[in-house]
C-alpha cells in the first residue's frame, strides 16, 4: 500500500476536509483528492461519504483510519526514542560469544550492566560458530581469537590460558600430581579433541593424552568440564579466569598450561556510533579492569 496515499488519507480523515488537509500538507485540493481517489481505487471501496459540509468516513474508512492513527502514534514514539537515544541506552543488543566464556565469565557479571541500563535487552547467543557480524547475525562478538571478518571494529580485551584444576576434596582423596607424568593416575576432564575449541586448549589436551590417561570424562564445553571438577570427578582443563569466581578450585601442575589465547571484542563498522554497543563495550572493559585488579590482590 502506498505510504504517501495513506499519509494523505490520514490527514483528510483527521481534518474532515480536502481543503484543510491540503493546507496542512502544503498540497492543492485537487492533488489531495487525486491521492484519496487513487487509494479508494486500490482498495476497491469508498473511504468517505462526500456532502456539502465536508467528508465523513465510511465504515471501511473508519477501519483504515484506526490503522493509520496507530501507525502515526508508533512513528511519533519511534521519533521520540530516536531523539532520546542520543542520551539514553535502551533496546535490544545481540551479543555472541562462546558457551564457556558466556556462561562462566560474562553472564554472572551482566547484573552490573542492567543496574546501569535497566531498559537494555541483551540477547546472549552462546555458540562456538562464528556469527557473521557484517551481515548483522549479531551486534557484538567476544571471541577467543582475533576476528577475521572485514569491516569490523575490534578491541583486544585480555588473554586467557588453559590450565589444570581440581577440587580440594578430589585431591584430598586421590592425592596431588607433582609432575606431568603423574596425570595418567588421575581422571582427566576436558573437551573432546573433536569438539570446537580454541587451538591452544586443544594442543594442551593432546599433550596430556600422550601420558596414557586411563580414565576420562569429555564434555563439549567448559561449563560441563567445570561441573565435573566441582563435583570431585577429576582434574579438569579449564580457563585461568575461573580462579577468581571459583575460589574452591585448586590449580595443579602450575607449570602445565596452554599458550596465551587472545580475547577480542568486535562489532560492525556501521555500529561505531551505537549507544548500546558503546555501553556494552565500556561495561566489559570496566569488568576486565576489575578482574585484573582482583587477581593482583591475591
Amino acid at each position: 500500500m502506498d505510504w504517501d496515499k495513506l499519509r494523505i488519507f490520514h490527514a483528510v480523515a483527521d481534518a474532515g476536509s480536502l481543503t484543510h488537509a491540503g493546507d496542512k500538507l502544503n498540497l492543492s485540493q485537487s492533488a489531495v483528492s487525486r491521492q484519496v481517489r487513487g487509494l479508494e481505487e486500490q482498495l476497491n471501496t469508498n473511504l468517505f461519504h462526500r456532502h456539502a459540509r465536508g467528508l465523513i468516513l465510511t465504515e471501511q474508512g473508519e477501519l483504515l483510519f484506526d490503522a493509520t492513527r496507530a501507525m502515526n502514534k508508533r512513528l511519533d514514539t519511534a521519533a521520540a526514542r530516536i531523539r532520546d537515544s542520543e542520551e539514553e541506552v535502551f533496546g535490544e543488543l545481540r551479543v555472541t560469544t562462546t558457551t564457556g566464556f558466556g556462561t562462566l565469565w560474562l553472564a554472572p557479571r551482566l547484573s552490573k550492566l542492567y543496574d546501569k541500563y535497566p531498559d537494555l535487552k541483551v540477547d546472549l547467543m552462546l555458540e562456538e560458530r562464528v556469527l557473521d557480524l557484517p551481515m548483522r547475525e549479531a551486534d557484538v562478538a567476544i571471541r577467543l581469537k582475533e576476528p577475521s571478518q572485514a569491516d569490523l571494529v575490534r578491541k583486544r580485551l585480555m588473554t586467557v590460558r588453559m590450565c589444570l584444576f581440581a577440587s580440594s576434596e578430589y585431591l584430598k582423596i586421590n592425592g596431588t600430581p607433582t609432575v606431568i607424568e603423574d596425570i595418567s593416575n588421575f581422571r582427566l576432564i576436558c573437551q573432546s579433541t573433536s569438539s570446537d575449541q580454541v587451538g591452544a586448549g586443544l594442543s594442551l589436551i593432546q599433550q596430556l593424552l600422550m601420558y596414557d590417561i586411563k580414565s576420562m570424562l569429555t564434555v563439549n564445553n567448559y561449563f560441563g568440564v567445570l561441573q565435573g571438577v566441582l563435583n570431585n570427578l577429576g582434574i579438569g582443563v579449564l580457563p585461568d579466569y575461573l580462579i577468581q569466581d571459583f575460589p574452591d578450585l585448586v590449580r595443579v601442575l602450575p607449570d602445565v598450561e596452554s599458550a596465551e589465547v587472545p580475547v577480542f571484542l568486535a562489532y560492525p563498522e556501521e555500529l561505531r556510533q551505537s549507544k548500546r554497543v558503546a555501553a556494552f563495550k565500556d561495561f566489559v572493559q570496566d569488568e576486565i579492569i576489575t578482574y585484573r585488579k582482583q587477581l593482583k590482590e591475591k
